[in-house]
This record gives C-alpha cells, sequence and structure tokens, in this order.
C-alpha cells in the first residue's frame, strides 16, 4: 500500500503543481504578495495531499516562538518536504534557493516574480555580497527569510554539515533567527519516492537575538537544531504507532 499511495501522491503532486504554475500566469500583473499567496496555497494543499493519500499527518510545535514581522528562518533539511511546506507555514515567506530553480519555465519565472533569492553557488563571495543585499531587501519588505544551513538535504542520522553562509546572512543582516528541527526524513526520505505514513513533527525552538559573536550564532544554531532534530526522532523511533506504521524506523 505504501508504494501505490506513494505513486499516486506523487502523480497528483505534479498535476497540482502544473495547474498552480498556469494559474500563476495572470498574477504577475499583480505584485509579488499575490504570488506569495498562490505559494502558500500549493504548500498548504500538498501537506493535505499528504496527509489524505499518504497518512503523513503534520504536527507543528512552539509556534509562541515564531516573532512577528521579519526574521531569518534557519530550518534543518532533510528532505523535499520543507522546499514546499514551510512556505505555508509562515506570513509573508522567501525562500533562499538555488539558481537553476529559477531557470524551469514558468514555475521558475513564478519564483522570481514572488521575490525568491536565487543563490549562485559557483559564484563564490561575488554572490555571497548580493545575496546579503537580496535579504536585507526582503526582511526590509517585512518577510521571513528562510535558510537551509547545511544548503542541501541531509539523510536522518547524518552528521551536521553546516555552511558559513548562514552566520555572513545573520552578522549582516541584524536580523533574528529562528531556528526550525524537523523529522520529515523519516516519512519523506531524501532520493525516494516513498511516503512512509505517520506524525511529520515540525518545531520551531526559541529565537536567537541579533547580535551575537558569529562563533557563538554558529555554536547555538547548530546546537539548538541538531539536538531537537535527534530528539524528534527518537521520540518517533520509540513510538509504537510510528514503528508499526513505518518499518524503515526500526532501521534507526
Amino acid at each position: 500500500m505504501i508504494v501505490l499511495r506513494s505513486t499516486v501522491f506523487q502523480v497528483v503532486f505534479y498535476l497540482v503543481t502544473v495547474i498552480f504554475s498556469i494559474a500563476s500566469l495572470p498574477l504577475f500583473l499583480l505584485p509579488a504578495r499575490a504570488m506569495v499567496e498562490l505559494a502558500r496555497a500549493w504548500g498548504a494543499l500538498n501537506i493535505w495531499l499528504l496527509r489524505v493519500i499518504c497518512g503523513v499527518r503534520l504536527e507543528q510545535r512552539g509556534r509562541e516562538n515564531i516573532p512577528a514581522g521579519a526574521f531569518l528562518v534557519a530550518s534543518k533539511h532533510q528532505s523535499a518536504w520543507e522546499t514546499f511546506a514551510l512556505m505555508s507555514l509562515f506570513d509573508f515567506p522567501t525562500y533562499v534557493l538555488k539558481r537553476e530553480l529559477t531557470w524551469i519555465p514558468v514555475f521558475g519565472w513564478s519564483l522570481l516574480k514572488a521575490g525568491m533569492i536565487p543563490l549562485e553557488r559557483s559564484a563564490g563571495r561575488d554572490a555571497l555580497a548580493g545575496l546579503i543585499e537580496r535579504v536585507r531587501r526582503a526582511l526590509a519588505a517585512g518577510r521571513q527569510v528562510i535558510i537551509f544551513p547545511e544548503g542541501t538535504r541531509r539523510p536522518v542520522g547524518a552528521a551536521p554539515d553546516y555552511k558559513l553562509g548562514v552566520v555572513q546572512i545573520y552578522a549582516a543582516s541584524g536580523a533574528s533567527c529562528l531556528p526550525v528541527a524537523l523529522n520529515s526524513g523519516l516519512f519523506w526520505p531524501r532520493r525516494s519516492f516513498l511516503r512512509y505514513p505517520g506524525t511529520l513533527v515540525v518545531e520551531y525552538l526559541p529565537p536567537i537575538p541579533p547580535g551575537l559573536q558569529r562563533a557563538a550564532f554558529f555554536r547555538r544554531l547548530q546546537h539548538d537544531i541538531e539536538t531537537a532534530t535527534a530528539r524528534l526522532v527518537a521520540e518517533s523511533a520509540r513510538s509504537s504507532t510510528a514503528a508499526a506504521d513505518t518499518p524503515h524506523l526500526e532501521r534507526l
């Protein structure tokens, strides 16, 4: 049943994405906020489809830790789930994402119209300077800037690999940073089309205030995210319900 449900979800997911991409075309004439709202609806619909088709429920913890207004969001990245779902969980979000995504016809153009922040990884320091300026503009517009500090998806249980780019952005932006822990890799594994039923937990941790020394910020960010993520993964592994529904947890 997991294979069948995963296949159905995959087909519906791409169909929904095509429909939303077509629906985005008239929004190019409107302010960026209109495109963001469409993207938030797309993310929310996919969260619902995951629950209905694959039995992946979403639990959010620590919403009281989410600041008002503009701030940085530094999220653990285990799965493709974060790339759309976090969009629907904040008020006016934007992602720091790889530039190649903006090359996709219609979908990529929609990303640019929505004010997403592309990063050209091969350009080194020049790219970072431009990125920081775009982050500052997004924060000035009241947006929540979502960053994956490790840069790419990491398997559940893999050693952390945090990049220094998030430190540079934090120091230059003067904004607070909301760490986000999750266990999405247990239910939507990296490089797999299988979607395992269970409770996917997103936990918003106490925000890190602006102004910390870079080394102190880096240590605190990695410690907070990794400690909470390990706890969420262990909690799922101990749950008899999750273990029965998701046999792959037994291998953790």
